[in-house]
């Protein structure tokens, strides 16, 4: 049913275009047209979409660095009757972009929050990668540093959902690299790049295969990454009885997880399985 004005005191939480500017809906048209004030990442990007649009709405910034501030400004503004929208240079506001400080501020005050459900790179990606999505993880930007980035990713040697990862140009092909290394070179993976644009690009495969896709030509390395990592394979080998005698000899005299590493590096076993195994003689 479609709303025929604005609510006063009211922030609505607008998703934008991803890319194509017709992945807009003549809900949110309306809404950014008809509020007293758009709250957006980057001015000087949203104004080329609200200027294809025809919408004059003023624009005030609202970004990691100012958002704390910007919050408490914008939060006077619904006290005085007028009604807020909230949009990122792309995509659902808050997923991996700023909004949450202002969202937390305006609920705890009791003013209404109202989503426009709409573009985000992430659901864009997983529903066309033909990874399982009964279940997934979606974990926004991987660490900088290396050492986070690598320990991050040796986390999902278990993982029993698809994993999302948004990821940069610069630092695609070293992450790739990382993900052989822990994961192994025949974990499943699926790159989304330059979703809804012109050069829109799904590649997918073995982690060692998708690696050798990145380097095989520097294009490839360029736009915005989405990275899907399928759910550790199903392992059906049984735990051999000697390895299970011996991690009990070790519960004995060591902490299960030094037990779980030694007997899994005695009998070339997974130490996660071991311990796991280890938790339910516990039990």
């Amino acid at each position: 049913m479609q709303q025929s004005s604005m609510h006063s005191g009211c922030l609505y939480i607008v998703a934008t275009p991803i890319g194509n500017l017709e992945d807009i809906s003549q809900r949110a048209l309306r809404v950014l047209a008809e509020v007293d004030l758009i709250a957006a990442e980057d001015t000087r990007h949203s104004r080329t979409l609200l200027s294809h649009y025809q919408i004059q709405t003023r624009l005030l910034s609202l970004h990691d660095h100012n958002e704390k501030q910007r919050a408490e400004q914008l939060l006077e503004r619904l006290q005085q009757g007028q009604s807020l929208a909230l949009i990122s240079d792309a995509g659902t506001p808050l997923i991996s972009d700023p909004g949450y400080a202002l969202v937390s501020l305006c609920r705890s005050a009791g003013f209404k929050v109202v989503p426009l459900p709409g573009p985000c790179a992430a659901i864009a990606a997983l529903c066309a990668a033909g990874l399982p999505t009964d279940r997934f993880s979606f974990e926004g930007f991987l660490p900088v540093k290396q050492v986070a980035r690598r320990a991050s990713l040796a986390n999902l040697v278990d993982a029993r959902a698809t994993t999302v990862f948004y990821e940069a140009p610069r630092r695609i092909e070293e992450t790739l690299a990382m993900l052989v290394d822990e994961l192994g070179a025949e974990r499943q993976v699926v790159l989304a790049k330059e979703l809804t644009k012109t050069f829109e690009t799904f590649y997918g495969g073995c982690s060692e295969d998708v690696l050798s896709w990145l380097r095989e030509d520097p294009v490839h390395q360029k736009g915005e990454f989405v990275l899907m990592i399928a759910p550790a394979p199903d392992n059906n080998s049984e735990i051999p009885a000697e390895a299970i005698a011996l991690l009990k000899l070790l519960m004995a005299e060591l902490p299960l997880k030094k037990a779980a590493a030694l007997t899994a590096s005695h009998y070339q076993l997974k130490k996660n399985e071991l311990y796991q195994l280890g938790l339910s003689f516990a039990d």
